[in-house]
This record gives structure tokens, sequence and C-alpha cells, in this order.
């Protein structure tokens, strides 16, 4: 084995596909190791150099999730991708949620195989900086953000499908664009849908394209947009919008990896990695028959949660400033007095980042003699103190975050009431993340 060639490990019990996968690889150029075991794969990851698994889930002696344990708890820096059999994905989407890479099922198309292999070789590779030079999506120091950061590099190198929730305007897209950016597919496409703006009649064309005569109008061939995202990514926002029967398509889409256009005889294959988000609970409305379910775990295979504004507050200031700059590109930036400033740490934000945006846009415009001043923000009632009923600031010296834990904790502590104290419950009363809510009790002291 040469130094500088890759190296795949095959695990398959069966003599004529391990053959075939290896005829395969070695055509592209690439060193090929064979297991027919879970134990035979685990002796060969521990002692051979590997830079991918292909592992087949049904195997003599267990299963190829094992295989994908192994790795995680060796922590190896190996890709897996493992080999399904047709119709049974639910066990491939159990190995992508315990680490896996992507999946193929059977019978295996030797295409699709050459193309996962390209992409799961071309992970281990680090993702090119930007070329601009520019920051990063997603700034800040506070606890929420970093885990979100720390965690879009872990999905950055997986083909898992990710759902990302959380409020309206606490950046969805942003975390998608980068997870994107991050990733093998960082100069492929990434195309951007927002599920809720496509009216219904135009949905399947628009998803999957059509060819010329498919219907009136049809005057020439057109991709759709898993065409269009090929070799990159698929941002479907607002997934929570389509409507039931283009759930079912989208279902056969991604179980698939193949699409047909309106008016064509055959299917084509497409090789996209989808992420979702939206900012409705997607477990309510399976419950409520409005989302399917098996559509809802297909998308959900790994989950990315979006702090709100509110509780990334010790970044605001860095926030607001770089604000600032940008609505103020070619004239002088505008300062922000005392009273403004607290102002904006006080409100509560429910519109998050979107808001803040257009706070800060509309006070640049309003403000007089190069200051912005609490008016100029027209922030109006519904800040910090309409968020928790009754809970107004007090007289005698309280401080700003005296306050604003005040307003926290009385906020939490309904929450935990409305939901007879079940965490989970109030967790996603409030808005905000499991790991946050404990992390927020914990910090105030609430038992």
């Amino acid at each position: 084995m040469t130094p500088t060639s890759s190296c795949v490990l095959i695990v398959d019990d069966e003599p004529d596909l391990r053959e075939l996968l290896q005829l395969t690889l070695l055509k592209m150029g690439l060193q090929v190791l064979a297991a027919a075991n879970v134990a035979d794969a685990c002796r060969l990851l521990a002692r051979e150099r590997c830079d991918l698994v292909l592992t087949d889930m049904r195997l003599p002696d267990g299963e190829g999730l094992q295989v994908v344990q192994y790795i995680q708890q060796q922590q190896l820096d190996i890709p897996v991708a493992v080999i399904t059999a047709y119709g049974s994905t639910e066990n491939a989407v159990a190995a992508m949620k315990a680490g896996a890479f992507d999946y193929l099922a059977k019978p295996l198309s030797l295409a699709a195989l050459r193309a996962l292999v390209k992409s799961a070789l071309a992970v281990r590779e680090p993702a090119p900086a930007a070329a601009d030079g520019s920051e990063p999506r997603l700034l800040g120091g506070a606890a929420a953000i970093r885990d979100v950061r720390a965690m879009i590099d872990k999905l950055a190198r997986t083909q898992a499908a990710v759902h990302i929730s959380g409020e309206s305007g606490t950046g969805k897209e942003q975390a998608a664009r980068q997870i994107h950016e991050q990733s093998a597919r960082a100069s492929q496409p990434f195309v951007a849908v927002n599920c809720g703006a496509i009216p219904e009649t135009l949905m399947e064309s628009e998803f999957f394209g059509y060819r010329k005569g498919a219907f009136t109008g049809a005057d020439a061939d057109r991709d759709g947009f898993f065409q269009l995202a090929h070799g990159g990514t698929l941002f479907l926002d607002e997934v929570a919008d389509l409507p039931l029967a283009m759930q079912v398509k989208l279902l056969r889409a991604i179980q698939e990896k193949k699409v047909r256009r309106l008016g064509a005889a055959q299917e084509e294959a497409v090789d996209v990695r989808l992420v979702s988000a939206t900012h409705r609970d997607l477990v309510q409305l399976v419950e409520q028959g409005r989302f399917r379910q098996d559509l809802y775990y297909r998308l959900n295979v790994i989950g990315l949660a979006m702090p709100p504004l509110r509780e990334l507050r010790d970044d605001l200031p860095q926030f607001v400033a770089r604000l600032l700059q940008r609505f103020s590109a070619g004239s002088a930036q505008p300062q922000l007095d005392e009273t403004a400033l607290q102002a904006l740490l006080a409100y509560h934000y429910p519109g998050n980042f979107r808001e803040l945006e257009n706070i800060l846009e509309r006070a640049v415009a309003l403000a007089s003699d190069g200051c912005i001043r609490a008016g100029d923000l027209q922030l109006g009632a519904s800040g910090a103190e309409a968020a928790v009923p009754g809970a107004q600031p007090q007289d005698g010296g309280e401080t700003l975050q005296d306050y604003l834990d005040r307003v926290e904790r009385a906020a939490i502590d309904k929450a935990l009431q409305a939901s007879d104290g079940n965490r989970t419950q109030a967790a996603r009363l409030l808005g905000v993340s499991f790991r946050s809510l404990r992390y927020r009790l914990e910090r105030l002291g609430m038992k």
C-alpha cells in the first residue's frame, strides 16, 4: 500500500458482493481491505490505516451498526457508509444517527457507489476557507452559540439529513449555509427553497422539474430544485408548510435518491444533502396528522436547535456594533447613548435577529446629531416586561442583570407550572432547548 493511496475497508459476508465492490474500488485507484464479519472488521481497523469503511447492516456475528460504534468508541477519524436492503432505510437512519456518513440501498448502483466514495474521501480534506476572507456566519461567544458552532463542525463531516429548529429570525438559514460551506460539498450548489412560498399546484414541477410538452406552457426542459442542487445541498425552509400530497413525493425522492420529471418516462439519480428547517413544532404536527411521521424521521436524522437572541444577551453589544457598521456604510456611523443601549439589552426580541436588524436599520435612519437615543429605537411596549406579565422593574437600584434574572426566573417558573414540572415540555413552551433550560436552572439556582 503506497503512503498516499486511500484505503477502503469492505465489510460484507457475501463473497460476490465483496468482489464487485473490490473491483469497482480498485478501478478507482483505491486500496481495498475486506472482512466478512464484525470481529474481522474490528481487527483490521485496529492494525490497518483506513480512510473509508463500507459495511453491510446484516453480518453473521452482528450488525454493521457495531462497526460504526467501534469506530466512534476508538475515536477513529474514519467515515462509514452502511449498505442496507431495499426498503429498510430505518436501519440506515439509525446508523447515521450513530455516526455513519451515508448509506447505499441494495441492489447497489455502481454510479451511486462511486459518487459516495468520492464524497466520503473528500470529507477527510479540510473545507476550503472563504475565498473573500469573510467572517463566520454565526458570531458570538455565548455558550449556546458555541454549542451550535461545535455541532455544525460535526454535521459538516457527514451526509446525514439535518433538521434545524428554532424561532423565526434565529438564523436557521445561516446555520444551513455554514454546514454547507464547511462540508466537502462547499464547491457545489446550495439551493434554498421556501416551502411556504410555492403554490401547491406547482410544487411537483418546481421540486422535480419537467420535460418539454409536459403541460401547457412547458416549452422547454427545466430542472427542479433537486437537479439544481445535484452534488450540493438542498435547504428546505419552512418544511412544515408542505402539503401532505407533496410530503409523500418528497419522502420517495429521499428514500430512492431518484426523481422523475413531469412528462419523463424514467427516473434520474440525484445526489443532494438535505437540510430542513421550520419555526413550528414538527412533533406536534405529526401528532395532529399534519406532517408525515416517516418523513419527519428522514429529515430529522440529526437535529440542530438555534438559540433565540434573548439567550445571547452577552453578545448583543457585538451584534449591535456590526449591524450599525453595516447600515452606516458610506456614511458616519452613529453612536448609541446609554439609554438606547440599556433599552436594547432589556428588550425581549420576539423576532430575534431579524427584528434586531429592523430596529437598528430604522434607528440609523431616524438618528440625529450622530447619536441613537432610546426613542429612535421605537421598541414600544413589547420588550422584556411583556415577556412575563407583572415582571416590572423595581426601584431601589436593581441592576440590569438582577432585573433580567428575575424576569427569566419568573418565565421559567411559569412554564414549569404550566407543564406540571415536566422540564422537556417547559423547554418547548419557552422555545429553548432542554440543555439550555437545564443550564439556566442551574445558573439561577432553581430546583
